[in-house]
């Protein structure tokens, strides 16, 4: 493929992404992508063949995007305990979207489910990579007894309080649940 071609494929993918974030994977169409990356439908079949295809990159990207952040944050913050404080930021940065749209890890998971979907464990495995991740931290803060408890407490909370925050979109409560989360980190 050419260049011209490759950015048309990450257009869909990128576009893609924000529709199953915004609409579900079930509500959203060939049609409804094509149209939003303002291509013919017989365009979009040469980029994809099926609504799969494009799922299946999109959770690649997904992958890619959180290892890449990872692995910056390993190499700019020395201090572990700081990392899982970014970890908890990001409830924070992504504020606006998780009141209006919920998790976007949490609610592919959740709608791939409930379909029982071929790509379900697909996009788990990005909750799996943020546990592996999570429990590497706690590990190097000396909790190695406990690190998988307390990483899966930690993305326990994390989806709770997202769930909390599209449906009760309170601001003052979320900021007080992130409070409480970095206290309880710091309290380690």
């Amino acid at each position: 493929m050419g260049s011209k071609a490759e950015a048309i494929r990450q257009r869909i993918i990128d576009k893609a992404d924000e529709l199953f974030y915004q609409h579900g994977y079930e509500n959203t169409s060939f049609s409804d992508i094509a149209k939003v990356v303002n291509i013919s439908r017989g365009n979009f079949y040469y980029h994809f063949k099926s609504k799969d295809d494009i799922l299946n990159e999109v959770i690649k990207v997904r992958l890619q995007s959180i290892h890449d952040m990872f692995h910056e944050w390993e190499q700019s913050t020395p201090d572990i305990r700081q990392r899982v404080h970014h970890f908890i930021d990001l409830m924070t940065h992504n504020q606006h979207n998780i009141q209006q749209y919920g998790c976007p890890v949490g609610t592919l998971c959740s709608e791939l489910s409930k379909i029982n979907h071929v790509m379900h464990n697909d996009a788990a495995q990005i909750f799996a990579f943020f546990r592996e991740w999570l429990i590497t931290q706690f590990s190097k803060l000396g909790r190695e007894e406990d690190a998988e408890n307390l990483a899966m407490h930690l993305l326990t909370r994390t989806q709770g309080l997202a769930a909390m925050m599209s449906t009760f979109t309170d601001d003052k409560f979320y900021l007080v649940e992130i409070r409480a989360l970095k206290d309880w980190l710091d309290s380690l």
